[in-house]
């Protein structure tokens, strides 16, 4: 549910930016829906945190 919730706060503030994810994320919500481009954010994310803990690296940016 935490993961739900930061990724509906995500993509409120991907308004007003323009990298990759918060493009992405926006073309999603435009394409679908809201809340579905909501669930794939909080996928994405928790796929991210899963890869970082368990090979036991730090976040690096995608360039």
């Amino acid at each position: 549910m935490l993961l739900i919730h930061a990724a509906r706060s995500a993509l409120n503030a991907a308004k007003n930016k323009e990298d990759g994810r918060n493009r992405w994320v926006m073309g999603l919500a435009a394409r679908r829906n809201k809340n579905i481009a909501t669930v794939a954010l909080a996928n994405k994310n928790a796929r991210i945190a899963w890869s970082i803990l368990s090979r036991g690296e730090t976040y690096r940016v995608a360039v």
